[in-house]
């Protein structure tokens, strides 16, 4: 394996880290073949994940729960993770909203509304700016928020983020964060000034792609990207997000190294919350790029992630995205999914009516807090608007 950790150049400032995960994950994804296997190894998988309720389904298991070949036992996948759902999770969901408080990037994402050469509205709320709109949140109900940013640390400094982030402590009872990686240091700055986690989008965990997709900025760093989940745990925080950007490679390969590298993460660190995304690409705004051809992944294909990354890591948290129409996040809610997001606005200053900013991208389901609610009991779930009560 080529030693990306040499020949990738780190930036200034970047913190380099002594980890295996990374060379563990890769190898794992490289030899995984998704089509080498058949019906009777799912069959065999399911059965073994139903044996094993609670401890989650064995590696290889995964990987054939992700295989052309389960694509067949989609019904009996979904069966078997609303199970393990409810024997971990209950009938509960989580409701939080994202809160976009700048859009300004450096990186040149091709698949990205905030791509630093896209001709987008730019645009950074400042502090009163951003309290204005987590009033506005505040109002809905919510107790749990997520701030973004796009990559710019020149727009976004340290202090900016920690400012939103206590800010937020003020409203909300669990903070989490969306933006460029950091290192340890930061992240246990950004602690003591109210954040819970991170989220980060590993996009593809195909080394060669990923350097196609990233041609300039500091994002365009591989492996500082990819252990930016373990700099946040050092850092003190308590939870971590993972994602892969479904559209952009061989999904089921970026699949399978997403939950490889999560599953790594919690042996390393036991006490680490972990959770897992499954956006989708959607389209942007003044996409450039006009020779960028996103690769289709079907909505039974989502779905059938969602199942094998909630049989794999049963204690897992899983977030249904804006991304996705209501219909399928409200039947995905039922089955696999313990986060929804309500009230979603992608765009600049959009909660407080104060728009200035173009949005990341389009968003498939614009139902407010009170609708999404009203949708978890009508389906006999628990709507949760926090499950954390500071001491």
């Amino acid at each position: 394996m080529r030693d990306l950790y040499t020949e990738a150049a780190y930036f200034e400032g970047m913190e380099q880290i002594k980890s295996a995960v990374m060379e563990e994950t890769l190898k794992a994804s490289a030899e995984y073949n998704p089509s080498a296997y058949t019906q009777e190894d799912v069959r065999r998988a399911l059965d073994g994940a139903r044996k094993d309720q609670g401890r989650g389904c064995s590696i290889e298991d995964f990987g054939i729960l992700l295989s052309p070949a389960a694509s067949a036992f989609l019904e009996e996948m979904a069966q078997a993770a609303m199970e393990e759902k409810l024997s971990r999770f209950g009938n509960s969901v989580s409701l939080f909203t994202p809160l976009y408080i700048s859009n300004y990037c450096e990186n040149a994402c091709v698949y990205c509304g905030f791509n630093a050469n896209n001709p987008i509205r730019r645009s950074r709320l400042e502090p009163e700016e951003i309290e204005a709109e987590m009033k506005a949140i505040k109002a809905t109900g919510l107790e749990e928020i997520l701030i973004l940013t796009g990559e710019s640390a020149k727009h976004s400094s340290l202090e900016y983020i920690g400012r939103a982030c206590a800010l937020a402590r003020k409203y909300f009872r669990v903070v989490g964060l969306e933006v460029y990686p950091m290192n340890c240091a930061d992240y246990a700055y950004l602690k003591t000034q109210g954040a819970d986690f991170i989220t980060v989008f590993q996009e593809t965990y195909d080394p060669e792609l990923y350097g196609k997709l990233h041609p300039a900025g500091r994002k365009r760093n591989f492996p500082y990207r990819f252990n930016t989940q373990e700099r946040a745990l050092l850092g003190g925080l308590r939870g971590v997000a993972f994602a892969s950007l479904l559209g952009l490679g061989e999904f089921r390969r970026d699949v399978f190294a997403t939950g490889i590298h999560a599953w790594a993460i919690q042996r390393k660190y036991p006490h680490a919350e972990i959770s897992f995304s499954c956006p989708r690409l959607r389209p942007i705004v003044n996409n450039n790029d006009k020779n960028f051809k996103p690769i289709n992944v079907s909505e039974t294909e989502l779905l059938q992630v969602i199942c094998a990354f909630r049989l794999f890591m049963p204690s897992a948290g899983i977030t249904i995205s804006s991304r996705e129409n209501a219909r399928f996040r409200d039947k995905t809610c039922e089955i696999a999914a313990t986060r929804i997001s309500a009230g979603v606005d992608v765009g600049i200053g959009g909660h407080s009516g104060a728009s200035s900013g173009d949005e990341q991208f389009e968003i498939s389901d614009s139902r407010g807090v009170e609708e999404i609610y009203r949708m978890l009991l009508s389906r006999g779930l628990q709507p949760v608007m926090s499950d954390y009560v500071d001491v």
